[in-house]
C-alpha cells in the first residue's frame, strides 16, 4: 500500500508542475488544489468509492435526504451490448456509473444517434480517473452503463447547481451553462448568489445564471450529504420547481485548473481543514 501511495506521490507532483507551472507542496499545502491532492494521498476512507459510483451512491443519498430527490434509474449493464433499448422509454440519459460528462441523451427515440452514443459510451467505459489523476476512488469502481429518467427542464441545456462543501458547510456554489451548444460557461457565486470575482479554467457566462428557486434548501441538503467529510461537491439539478442530487465529486477538475486570479487558490485552501491522515474528518 505505502509503495502505492509513493507512487502516487510521485506521479502527481510531476502532473501538478506540468498543469499548475509550480511544484506540489504535499508538506504545508495551503491553496485548494494542493489540499485536493494530498487528500488524494492521506484521505482515504473507503466510503469514498460509494461515494464516485453513480449507481452505488444512490441508495446512501437517498437515506439522507430521501428518494424524491434521487433520478429514477431505468437499468444498469456491464456494456453498451447488454442495454435493453427495448425497455427504456422515449426519453432517457445514458451515463457511465465511474466518469463524468460523457452523456448520451436521448430526446426522441427515433431521432437518437445510435452508433454516436456507443461511441461517447464505449469511451467512457474505458477511461479511469485513478490513472489519469491518481483519484484513487474510482479505482475500485466496476465500470457500468447507467440509464436514467430525463429531466425535461424545457430546453436542450440543463443547468446543474454545484455546492463546495467544506467540513460539512456549502461555502460557495458554481453554475454549469452552455453544454449543450459546446461553450461551458462557469460562474461561481456566494451563498446569497451575487458572482465571485474569479474563474477556474472556464469563462463565465455573458449573463450570470439566476440563483435556483430553493436554493436554502440545497445549501441544507448539500450540508446533510457531506456532514463528516473534509471536502466535497454536491451538484443539484432543479427542474419545474423540484430539485435531484446529480453526484458528488471529491476532487473536482482533479485539483489542477488554474483559478483567475490565483489568489482564489489560497481563499478556498483557507476553507478546506485537512484531516489526520489516513481517512476520516475529526
Amino acid at each position: 500500500m505505502r509503495g502505492t501511495v509513493k507512487d502516487d506521490e510521485r506521479y502527481l507532483k510531476m502532473l501538478y508542475r506540468a498543469r499548475i507551472g509550480r511544484p506540489l507542496d504535499l508538506d504545508d499545502p495551503t491553496t485548494f488544489n494542493e489540499k485536493l491532492q494530498w487528500l488524494k494521498i492521506h484521505d482515504r476512507d473507503p466510503l469514498y468509492t460509494t461515494l464516485v459510483d453513480k449507481a452505488e451512491v444512490k441508495p446512501w443519498v437517498a437515506e439522507r435526504i430521501g428518494w424524491e430527490h434521487v433520478v429514477p434509474t431505468l437499468g444498469v449493464w456491464g456494456s453498451f451490448d447488454e442495454i435493453d433499448f427495448g425497455a427504456l422509454p422515449e426519453r432517457f440519459v445514458l451515463k457511465c456509473t465511474h466518469d463524468s460528462g460523457g452523456l448520451a441523451i436521448c430526446r426522441d427515440r427515433a431521432a437518437f444517434d445510435m452508433a454516436a452514443a456507443r461511441r461517447k459510451i464505449e469511451r467512457s467505459l474505458a477511461r479511469n480517473y485513478y490513472w489519469s489523476g491518481r483519484e484513487w476512488p474510482y479505482k475500485g469502481v466496476r465500470p457500468r452503463v447507467l440509464a436514467e429518467e430525463y429531466l425535461d427542464a424545457g430546453s436542450p441545456d440543463l443547468t446543474d447547481y454545484k455546492l463546495m462543501c467544506f467540513g460539512g458547510r456549502a461555502r460557495c456554489a458554481f453554475t454549469c451553462t452552455g453544454r449543450a451548444e459546446g461553450d461551458l460557461r462557469v460562474d461561481f457565486f456566494d451563498l446569497r448568489w451575487n458572482r465571485l470575482p474569479f474563474t477556474r479554467h472556464y469563462p463565465n457566462a455573458d449573463v450570470p445564471p439566476a440563483a435556483p428557486s430553493r436554493l436554502r434548501e440545497m445549501v441544507a441538503l448539500s450540508e446533510r450529504l457531506s456532514e463528516g467529510l473534509p471536502f466535497v461537491r454536491v451538484d443539484f439539478y432543479e427542474v419545474a420547481g423540484e430539485f435531484y442530487f446529480g453526484e458528488m465529486t471529491l476532487y473536482p477538475g482533479s485539483g489542477m485548473e488554474e483559478f483567475d486570479p490565483e489568489s482564489w487558490d489560497a481563499e478556498l485552501g483557507s476553507w478546506l481543514e485537512l484531516p489526520p491522515r489516513g481517512g476520516g474528518f475529526s
